[in-house]
């Protein structure tokens, strides 16, 4: 009887969805690839010693939103596309009412959530259908959607607009 008990127990273990798989269970995959994006901080889902690690394909597999817009930096309107910010702050779990940018040149900028949730703030992934490379703002940049609203043409909102992202720190 005992036998058959343990039988059963070890069968039911077995036959379970195991937590740590991406899903559900709010946990996030291990990175294949390089790590571009580093979410430290107040989170929740993590895939590393210290935060969430973040590849190129991760990042792709998240739902993907674009816009076309001009910037102050580029000429001309290009469509840039890539999961909306809020969305990958979910993903991390993350409740803070703000967050620090941190680029690969060691420009830095705090930006409060709320702004992910006023406008359609994006982690560009690509620009015309391309991964963007460092030397044209890449590989990834928060990007407002500068050209849908007036609210977003003024030094304040532009110095948010970090590019060459390399870590994001869910502050407070």
């Amino acid at each position: 009887m005992m036998k058959a008990l343990l039988m059963g127990a070890l069968l039911l273990v077995l036959c379970i969805p195991q937590m740590g798989m991406a899903g559900e269970s709010g946990a996030l995959d291990v990175p294949e690839g390089a790590v571009l994006l580093e979410i430290r901080g107040n989170i929740t889902h993590e895939n590393a010693l210290e935060g969430a690690h973040f590849d190129f394909e991760m990042l792709k597999d998240l739902p993907q939103f674009g816009f076309d817009t001009s910037t102050p930096w580029t000429s001309g309107v290009s469509y840039y596309s890539g999961p909306l910010i809020r969305d990958l702050l979910e993903r991390v779990g993350t409740h803070s009412e703000v967050i620090r940018v941190s680029a690969l040149n060691g420009y830095e900028a705090e930006i409060p959530v709320s702004d992910f949730y006023d406008y359609d703030v994006i982690l560009a992934l690509e620009r015309n259908g391309e991964p963007m490379p460092i030397r044209e703002y890449g590989p990834l940049w928060v990007l407002y959607p500068f050209d849908q609203d007036e609210a977003l043409l003024n030094e304040k909102m532009r110095f948010r607009a970090v590019w060459q992202v390399m870590r994001i720190d869910a502050l407070k």
